[in-house]
């Protein structure tokens, strides 16, 4: 267990499936207090609940492109965890693979409204929190999609995990005074979730896997240790960096 870590208060949003649930239970395994966030997955979320108890997880459902929503999240979870020292935007959905002339404006805004609007009203939300906190972390989950510019069907996606990696940026710089670290990830092809369930074949997920030098996919844990890794930088000096969790494929 890392001490860093040990009576921290962190909010993951989209925390009770797939790599969410992976982080949620990573930060509490290292001695988190967690508010968990969901949208649809209530079942997940109170067995999240049931098994590491009521001291240690709260549970809250919202649209976070509702701005009101997303805010009403931050104010229950402050309430409930008695501050917030980390907050992990891991909400995000490629929602369809459609090529370019496949995209009209209701696709295009929600897309942008999943992957980016959210992040930003949450950001918005939680930063008087974490400002109190003296010394905080916040972790965004981007993609390769956004390095690379995913493959064909995920234009939109991909444009706005790009945003992702640059809000990033823009952030650290603008939180940084305040003792805010902001950094992100970018995974690569993570099985075992259902983003990649739903959305890539197994033929698909064979020619990526091909191309990885280490010779396999990711896991949500993958990506998870590297979340707990990024959210213990409250007094460190990385801030504005991306990592690359993809397994050599990619390499900034």
């Amino acid at each position: 267990m890392s001490k860093k870590l040990n009576g921290k208060r962190a909010l993951v949003t989209a925390g009770a499936q797939g790599i969410g649930l992976a982080i949620s239970k990573a930060l509490l395994a290292e001695g988190c207090n967690v508010a968990v966030h969901y949208f649809s997955s209530a079942d997940a979320a109170n067995a999240l609940k049931a098994e590491y108890g009521e001291e240690r997880v709260c549970i809250f459902q919202a649209d976070l492109t509702d701005a009101a929503a997303a805010e009403q999240l931050v104010t229950d979870s402050v309430a409930c965890l008695g501050g917030l020292d980390i907050l992990i935007n891991n909400a995000g959905s490629l929602i369809a693979r459609r090529l370019l002339n496949e995209v009209d404006m209701d696709f295009w805004r929600t897309v942008i409204d999943v992957n980016v609007t959210s992040m930003l009203n949450v950001t918005q939300a939680a930063v008087p929190a974490l400002k109190k906190a003296g010394s905080a972390s916040i972790v965004n989950l981007a993609s390769l999609a956004g390095r690379k510019g995913g493959h064909p069907g995920s234009l939109v996606y991909s444009l706005a995990k790009g945003a992702v990696l640059t809000m990033t940026r823009a952030l650290s710089n603008e939180l940084g005074p305040d003792g805010i670290r902001v950094n992100a990830l970018a995974p690569g092809l993570i099985l075992e979730t259902s983003f990649h369930n739903t959305h890539t074949t197994k033929e698909s997920a064979a020619a990526t896997i091909a191309q990885i030098p280490l010779g396999r996919a990711g896991t949500p844990d993958d990506v998870a240790h590297s979340v707990v890794f990024l959210a213990e930088q409250f007094d460190g000096f990385m801030t504005g960096a991306t990592l690359d969790i993809n397994g050599g494929v990619y390499c900034a």
